[in-house]
């Protein structure tokens, strides 16, 4: 692993969760949105030549989903340019890069798990500013960069589904799209995957995978499994009614995948990994709330 890591966004739920499980023995250079617009070209050169990292995480996005559906330029800057500053300050300096992606790239028409060589077909905006940022990479850098494309990411901090349904909660009944399918991801989980990635050697070739915790689910499981973790966690006083509806009886500006589901099988023959069932990984982040 390299002595010394940049990492970007590092105010988000996964630079967060990156900062918290961060190696022993490693510099890491952490900057949030405020502190590095990676969307300024000329800055991003500027504090990679002079930080000198040996490897990039770039955890920073876009990541408005309806939002980008008007905002296009936002989207784009922070999609597209800032992905493509990054890994071209990353070649220029000789560094690795680690690039988080989504399942928003692909269009939720499968019914198996996408592989990470399946072709993007995004339903909006955020989706295809995603897949033109992991082009833009992989133009700058080729096998250099290792992008690893990831779904349904919550944790303790941060605004996610997780946070959004307690809160919801509280109040009373909740209604929860129940045929969208996926698998929710604990950011904790994918910084873990991250520093197992940037653990292999230097000369080591990059390409693009996939991670999210184990089993499948949809929005409503999700929420189900939110509403009794919650009860049992003390965050919430009685059991809650979550009720089913239709992605048609929840209408949005940007459309989502219906099936979200990723392959995981390359990323765990590769790295040796083992996934958590994402039930498990929700009860530790419902640990974590109790706490704060």
């Amino acid at each position: 692993m390299p002595n010394r890591i940049l990492l970007v966004g590092a105010s988000g739920q996964v630079g967060t969760a990156c900062r918290a499980l961060a190696p022993v023995g490693i510099e890491l250079l952490a900057l949030s949105h405020a502190e590095l617009d990676i969307a300024d070209a000329a800055r991003v050169a500027a504090t990679v030549d002079e930080l000198k990292p040996g490897l990039i995480i770039n955890t920073a996005a876009y990541t408005g989903v309806d939002k980008a559906e008007t905002d296009i330029g936002g989207a784009q800057r922070g999609n597209v340019e800032g992905p493509r500053h990054l890994a071209a300050a990353a070649r220029a300096a000789g560094a690795r890069l680690i690039h988080l992606s989504t399942d928003f790239v692909f269009d939720g028409r499968a019914s198996t798990p996408y592989e990470p060589d399946a072709a993007a077909a995004p339903l909006g905006i955020y989706g295809a500013t995603k897949a033109a940022g992991e082009e833009a990479i992989r133009a700058e850098l080729g096998d250099q960069a290792i992008i690893l494309r990831t779904a349904w990411v919550y944790s303790a901090t941060g605004n996610n589904f997780v946070r959004t349904m307690l809160r919801h909660m509280a109040r009373g009944p909740v209604r929860v799209v129940a045929d969208q399918v996926g698998t929710p991801t604990s950011a904790t989980s994918l910084a873990e995957v991250i520093w197992r990635i940037a653990a292999e050697p230097a000369d080591s070739p990059g390409g693009t995978y996939h991670w999210t915790d184990a089993g499948v689910a949809s929005w409503y499981d999700f929420a189900v499994a939110i509403a009794e973790e919650a009860v049992a966690a003390g965050l919430l006083r009685a059991p809650v009614e979550v009720t089913p509806i239709a992605t048609s009886d929840y209408p949005t500006p940007a459309r989502r995948p219906a099936y979200s589901v990723l392959d995981k099988s390359a990323t765990l023959r590769r790295f040796s990994l083992a996934p958590v069932h994402w039930r498990v990984r929700l009860r530790a982040v419902m640990g974590e709330l109790a706490r704060i």
